[in-house]
C-alpha cells in the first residue's frame, strides 16, 4: 500500500509553524483596523474597479480580514476561502467566474454571499531564519464577473509589495518598541543594551528617546540625532524640537504628546519632517507612557524615517488617478473631480462652469492605417492639447479609448463657449505620419454649461453628450482623418 511518507507530514508541519510564527510576529489577529491598510485596500478596490478589495492573513484555522473596503464578519473558516488556495501559489490566483470554478461553486461565499469574480495575490514575510513565508492576501472580489487585464494584475502585484512594506514595518516599528522597552529595563546590562540597539536603529532608520517628567529631560539614542541631521550630543531644548515639524504638523505633535502626558494614552502619528540639514523627510512616531502607581511618569518614544514607502504610497495613488498613456487624469479622477466641481458651482450665480466632451473622429482609421504606435502618438499630442495654457488650469481627462473631457471654470472661456470649441477644434488638428503615409485626426466637440437641475456628475455628463452626439452628425460627410502622399515604393 502506498502512502506519503511520514517526514513529509512532518517537514509540511513544521513549515506551517514558520509561516504562523512570521504571521504571529504581527500582532494584527484581533487588532483594531489601521489606517493605512484601509487606505492600501480603497486604492485595490479602485485600480481594479471592485467594490471588495479586502487585506486577509490566514491564521491556523481562519481568514482574518486585516483591512476591508466593505463592513462585514472580520474572520471567516479557512477551508471555504479563496486565499487559502492563494498562499499555496507561487502568483496571483484569477477566477473569472467562481460560479463554474469546480472548487469553490459550492462555497457559501459563492451560493450565499454572491461573490462570482476574485483575483488574488499572496504577501510574504520573512520569518526569523529569512525565509519568506505566505502569511496572507490581497485579494479583490465582484458580484459580477471580470476579465482581468495583465495591467490591473501588475496594479495589485505593485500594491501588495506595498503592503508587504506596510507589514514589515509594523513588524519593526512593533520591535523596536519592545527594545526601548528591555533597553530601559535592563539598565545594568546597558553596554550590551546600547550595543544591539544601535544596530537595530541603523538597520530600521529608527530612533528612540525617554522623558523624563522628574526632571524634564529627554534622552536621544544616537541614531535620533542622526534622523534630526544633528551632530551627537547636540541635542535642541525641549521646546524646540518641535521646529523640525512644519507649522501644519507642529501643533498636532504638540497635542499628542501632551495628551499621553495627561492620560497616559498612547500615540501612533505620521507627519512631514525638515532636519537640521533642510532634507524633507517623513517620519513616523510612536509611544507610550511609563507609569508608575498609577502616574505617568514619563514617555518611552520611537521614531522612524518612513520617507521611502510614503513616497511609493505616494505614487502609486498617482498612477491610481493618471491616464498612463496621455498624463491627463483618468476615469475615476475625472468622475471625482466633476464631483467637487459641482458641489462648487451650486448655488452661485451665472455660469461658473462647463464641461466639454470630446471625441476623436477617424482614431480607427488611424491604428488601422498607420498602426498602433500612431494611434498612440495622437493620444499623446491630444493631452498635449488639452493642457495648454490657453485653457488656463481647466482640468483635463481621458475618460476611454478615444474619448476626452474638459472641465472648464474659468471666467474668460466661460463667457464665449463657441469661441472656445473652435479653438478646441483647430488644437485637435493632428498630423500623424508612419511609412511616407500622413493622416490628420480631428475631433468632434459637445460642450454643456451647468444646470442646477443637473442632479449627479451622470446627469451632467448626459447632457453634454447629447450636445456631443449633435455635433458628430454635424460632421457626417467630413473626412475625419484625411490621407497624405504616400512615398514612392
Amino acid at each position: 500500500m502506498d502512502s506519503t511518507p511520514p517526514a513529509s507530514h512532518d517537514h509540511d508541519a513544521e513549515r506551517e509553524a514558520q509561516r504562523l510564527a512570521a504571521l504571529h510576529s504581527l500582532e494584527l489577529i484581533g487588532a483594531a483596523p489601521e489606517q493605512a491598510f484601509d487606505g492600501l485596500v480603497a486604492l485595490a478596490a479602485r485600480m481594479l474597479d471592485c467594490p471588495i478589495a479586502l487585506l486577509n492573513l490566514v491564521d491556523r484555522d481562519r481568514l482574518w480580514v486585516a483591512a476591508g473596503t466593505i463592513a462585514g464578519p472580520r474572520e471567516i473558516s479557512r477551508d471555504v476561502a479563496m486565499c487559502d488556495r492563494t498562499i499555496r501559489g507561487k502568483g496571483p490566483l484569477v477566477i473569472d467566474d467562481l460560479a463554474q470554478d469546480a472548487v469553490y461553486r459550492d462555497s457559501p461565499l459563492v451560493v450565499d454571499a454572491g461573490y462570482r469574480f476574485y483575483a488574488g495575490t499572496p504577501l510574504h514575510l520573512c520569518d526569523d531564519a529569512g525565509v519568506r513565508q505566505p502569511i496572507g492576501t490581497l485579494c479583490v472580489i465582484d458580484s459580477v464577473c471580470h476579465r482581468v487585464s495583465q495591467a490591473a494584475l501588475d496594479a495589485l502585484a505593485h500594491l501588495a509589495t506595498l503592503a508587504e512594506a506596510l507589514l514589515e514595518g509594523r513588524r519593526t516599528a512593533l520591535r523596536a518598541v519592545d527594545v526601548a522597552k528591555e533597553g530601559e529595563r535592563l539598565l545594568r546590562d546597558l553596554a550590551r543594551k546600547d550595543r544591539i540597539f544601535r544596530h537595530v536603529e541603523r538597520i530600521a532608520s529608527i530612533g528612540s528617546w525617554h522623558l523624563s517628567l522628574a526632571d524634564g529631560r529627554i534622552h536621544w539614542s544616537d541614531n535620533t540625532y542622526a534622523l534630526h541631521g544633528l551632530p551627537l550630543g547636540q541635542q535642541p531644548a525641549r521646546d524646540h524640537t518641535f521646529d523640525f515639524y512644519p507649522p501644519q504638523d507642529r501643533e498636532e505633535v504638540r497635542r499628542t504628546l501632551q495628551r499621553t502626558l495627561n492620560d497616559g494614552a498612547p500615540f501612533d502619528i505620521e507627519n512631514d519632517f525638515v532636519t537640521a540639514r533642510g532634507h524633507r523627510r517623513r517620519v513616523r512616531s510612536m509611544g507610550e507612557a511609563e507609569i508608575v502607581d498609577g502616574r505617568v511618569t514619563g514617555v518611552i518614544g520611537v521614531f522612524q524615517d518612513v520617507t521611502v514607502r510614503h513616497e511609493l504610497e505616494t505614487r502609486l495613488r498617482r498612477l491610481a488617478s493618471t491616464d498612463a498613456l496621455t498624463g491627463l487624469a483618468n476615469r475615476a479622477a475625472f468622475d471625482a473631480a466633476l464631483e467637487r466641481a459641482m458641489a462648487a458651482a451650486h448655488g452661485r450665480d451665472g455660469v461658473t462652469l462647463m464641461l466639454v466632451l470630446i471625441d476623436l473622429d477617424g482614431f480607427k482609421a488611424i491604428n488601422d492605417t498607420l498602426g498602433h504606435d500612431a494611434g498612440d502618438e495622437v493620444l499623446r499630442m491630444t493631452g498635449t492639447a488639452l493642457t495648454q495654457s490657453w485653457l488656463k488650469g481647466s482640468l483635463a481627462a481621458r475618460i476611454g479609448g478615444d474619448e476626452f473631457a474638459l472641465i472648464v471654470d474659468d471666467p474668460a472661456l466661460l463667457a464665449d463657449p463657441e469661441a472656445l470649441r473652435l479653438k478646441i477644434d483647430e488644437a485637435l488638428r493632428i498630423t500623424v505620419g508612419s511609412g511616407g503615409l500622413t493622416m490628420i485626426s480631428g475631433g468632434s466637440v459637445g460642450i454643456a454649461a451647468f444646470d442646477a437641475d443637473d442632479r449627479s456628475p451622470r446627469d451632467f455628463v448626459r447632457r453634454t453628450d447629447t450636445n456631443l452626439y449633435t455635433a458628430k452628425r454635424g460632421r457626417v460627410g467630413r473626412r475625419p482623418a484625411s490621407l497624405g502622399s504616400r512615398r514612392a515604393a
